[in-house]
């Protein structure tokens, strides 16, 4: 994408997929520990096969109704497939754990956008914001993350869905983009960047924002 300060005066990016995947390994291991931290009896299989039915499905869910599922009802969702019923205080224990295994395989960073990119739309005057749905990973680790990474700099705000209770395409969670750019910014100079067709394309294009849909592969 060129990203042209002249046409576009703040940019909105996605996060998974756009800035970074997943760490080719870290799946493996989440579906490790969830099956070592709560004693499933089932095969790595069965368990790496239920978690990846249930990211899907709430993921689809939020997309479908604009609202979020939290992490720890995910993992409810999950360990009841296993008849686990863990409380509130052992899913937020394991939440920590999956954190600590996030850092250790951390995200692969993608080629689309850099550093030097972020630092010449800013260095044009062009504000910058993340905008991005969560799942198994909560938006403070994220920020976290890109603290670590020093790429939290260049970003004016950053907006989970976990943190709103929205999620995208819902138009509400964009009227939160709108809310924090400058008013002297028209609606066509945002520009909302991300893989996702639907969440981040059409959901950016209906609310009035201009778009660029990523492509990976």
């Amino acid at each position: 994408m060129n990203l042209d300060s002249r046409v576009y005066k703040h940019y909105s990016f996605d996060l998974w997929l756009t800035l970074f995947r997943s760490h080719p390994d870290f799946k493996t291991r989440r579906a490790q520990l969830f099956k070592d931290y709560f004693s499933i009896s089932e095969s790595i299989e069965e368990v790496s096969s239920v978690l990846r039915y249930y990211d899907v499905l709430c993921n689809k869910i939020n997309e479908t109704t604009g609202g979020n599922i939290d992490t720890l009802e995910i993992y409810l969702l999950i360990l009841g497939r296993f008849n686990v019923l863990p409380s509130f205080k052992e899913l937020e224990e394991f939440y920590l754990e999956s954190e600590k295994m996030f850092f250790n395989y951390p995200p692969v960073l993608l080629d689309h956008f850099n550093s030097t990119d972020f630092l010449r739309l800013r260095d044009h005057g062009c504000t910058l914001n993340i905008l991005s749905n969560t799942g198994f990973i909560k938006g403070r680790t994220i920020k976290k993350y890109l603290e670590e990474i020093d790429l939290l700099q260049y970003f004016d705000f950053l907006i989970f869905s976990d943190e709103v209770n929205l999620s995208k395409p819902n138009p509400e969670i964009y009227k939160l983009v709108r809310n924090q750019v400058d008013v002297s910014i028209m609606d066509k100079q945002i520009v909302h960047i991300g893989d996702n067709n639907l969440s981040d394309y059409q959901g950016a294009l209906d609310f009035g924002f201009s778009a660029y849909l990523v492509k990976n592969g």
